[in-house]
């Protein structure tokens, strides 16, 4: 509609020189690494359930929307309008903006969504007003970031923070109505694995991976590890780093036998290795790597 394009243009042209740099880093808290830092400190400092739920609730509704924007396969205002409206690319992403396998389709706004997904639920659960307006407010900025960089229409945007909250309220009525976790987490990966027969973009393969990956890193980490919570402040920093750390380390190791031209390619096979590299990720971060917080719980205490 063309109120939407008038509102992402007069906003861009608005903000000048600092389009650039607002608009990634309001994208940067709402992205991956934005959610995944949040989420790694509800889970593995300060309550685990909590963060269990919402790393599950996040990953499911990151696989529901690839299917949904494929679907509706609506393009990007700044490929449908490059006259009016200019693409700021997300950071960590260097594929052209022209890629829409890498870059995906518009409609709903994905981190729109996971921003009202984890961090309304979040203020729900604590019950506290001071986090409830934080919470607002970030979303708030997360979804307009999304307006600033060109990526998505302002009603790609309102769809994204409803159907966020719809996700957590899934999620949330499958916690009540099934009592056994494994069965409610395999109910929701074969809501997600539909995408496997028309989905061509990675952000699908990604989502994909991330849960097939909790959901095995969490079964493992039950059965073999049962890691506690901590409130050491080391041992809080020294877990969230350490997982960053392997994050990245994997993410480098496991792309070392295929290449670039590969990775990139968009075809099937690249896409299926993208997906099967965030779930070994994943499965180690969440599954493995908490053996050694025993070990971290001995910094910063005295003999």
């Amino acid at each position: 509609m063309e109120w939407e394009v008038g509102f992402i243009e007069w906003i861009q042209n608005t903000l000048g020189s600092l389009n650039n740099t607002i608009g990634k880093v309001l994208s940067f808290i709402g992205g991956e690494i934005g959610m995944m830092l949040l989420v790694l400190i509800l889970y593995f400092c300060w309550k685990k359930e909590i963060g269990k739920r919402a790393a599950v609730t996040v990953a499911a509704l990151n696989c529901w929307l690839p299917m949904l924007k494929s679907a509706v396969m609506r393009h990007r205002p700044y490929m449908e309008h490059p006259d009016r409206v200019k693409g700021v690319a997300d950071v960590g992403n260097s594929a052209s903006l022209d890629d829409v396998a890498a870059h995906g389709y518009s409609f709903p706004s994905m981190h729109s969504a996971s921003a009202s997904a984890l961090l309304i639920p979040l203020a729900n659960e604590v019950k506290k007003r001071w986090l409830w307006i934080t919470a607002c407010i970030i979303v708030l900025l997360v979804g307009i970031s999304r307006a600033i960089t060109g990526m998505h229409y302002p009603t790609d945007i309102l769809a994204g923070w409803a159907l966020g909250l719809v996700g957590a309220g899934i999620v949330l009525l499958l916690e009540k109505k099934v009592k056994n976790e494994q069965v409610r987490h395999l109910i929701l990966l074969a809501t997600a694995l539909p995408g496997l027969f028309f989905v061509r973009t990675e952000d699908y393969y990604t989502s994909l991976g991330l849960l097939i990956g909790l959901i095995a890193g969490v079964y493992f980490e039950e059965k073999f590890v049962q890691f506690r919570e901590t409130r050491n402040i080391w041992a809080m920093i020294l877990r969230v780093a350490g997982a960053f750390a392997i994050y990245f380390l994997l993410n480098t190791v496991l792309k070392l036998p295929f290449s670039n031209e590969f990775l990139s390619g968009g075809t099937m096979g690249a896409l299926l290795v993208r997906m099967t590299r965030y779930a070994v990720i994943i499965f180690v971060v969440v599954g493995v790597y908490p053996k050694v917080f025993t070990l971290y719980e001995k910094i910063g205490k005295k003999n």
